[in-house]
Order: C-alpha cells, then sequence, then structure tokens
C-alpha cells in the first residue's frame, strides 16, 4: 500500500498534534497500522502500532501522552499526541504491514520547543 503522512509541525512543549496517514490500496490487507519516529542522531524507534483487531501497542515514553486510532473507512490512523516534549521532537513515519511487509510513509516532521 502507498502511505501519506501529515498533520507534523511545531509546537511548543506541553501542546498537542495530530498525525494522519492515509493509506491506498484494499482496507482489509492491512494487519497492523503503526507509527515510528527516528530523532537527529538516534536509530528509529516504534512509537504505536494498532492491529486490525484493534490492539494497541506503545513504547514506554509514549505511553499515556499518546493515543492511536483507525479509522477504517477511510483506510487512514492517526496518532494523537498530547503532553508534548522536546524529547518528543523527530521525523515520524507511519506504516502498514501487509501479507506482502511493511509499508513505510515519507514522514512528516514533530518539533517541540522548550
Amino acid at each position: 500500500v502507498q502511505l501519506q503522512a501529515s498533520g507534523g509541525g511545531l509546537v511548543q512543549a506541553g501542546g498537542s498534534l495530530r498525525l494522519s496517514c492515509a493509506a491506498s490500496g484494499p482496507r482489509g490487507s492491512i494487519y497492523v497500522r503503526g507509527w515510528y519516529r527516528q530523532a537527529p542522531g538516534k536509530q528509529r524507534e516504534m512509537v504505536a502500532s494498532i492491529t486490525a483487531g484493534g490492539t494497541t501497542n506503545y513504547a514506554d515514553a509514549v505511553k499515556g501522552r499518546f493515543t492511536i486510532s483507525r479509522d477504517i473507512r477511510k483506510n487512514t490512523h492517526y496518532l494523537q499526541m498530547n503532553n508534548l516534549k522536546p524529547e518528543d521532537t523527530a521525523v515520524y513515519y507511519c506504516t502498514a504491514v501487509t501479507k506482502v511487509g511493511t509499508d513505510w510513509g515519507q514522514g512528516t516532521q514533530v518539533t517541540v520547543s522548550s
């Protein structure tokens, strides 16, 4: 599938952003939808994921602050980010796992100022 991420931007610490990831292709083909991020000089890390059945998983660093969700009819998943911290600054990538493999979106920059 092809993925188009949007919603990044500049926000002050304590603020909120919502990222969106629109997928093209058959809705039923996606097993897991997720978000990863990569900060400058650091490895890419998993942020959150949601299975086709609705089971969610979060990195410890974002638990209680971020929420992943999806709208099957729109073939889109979201990442609601609240109480953002400077250490959340990164390029955020959305992903979709299908029977073929994992597809990645182009990335959207999130910058949190202190």
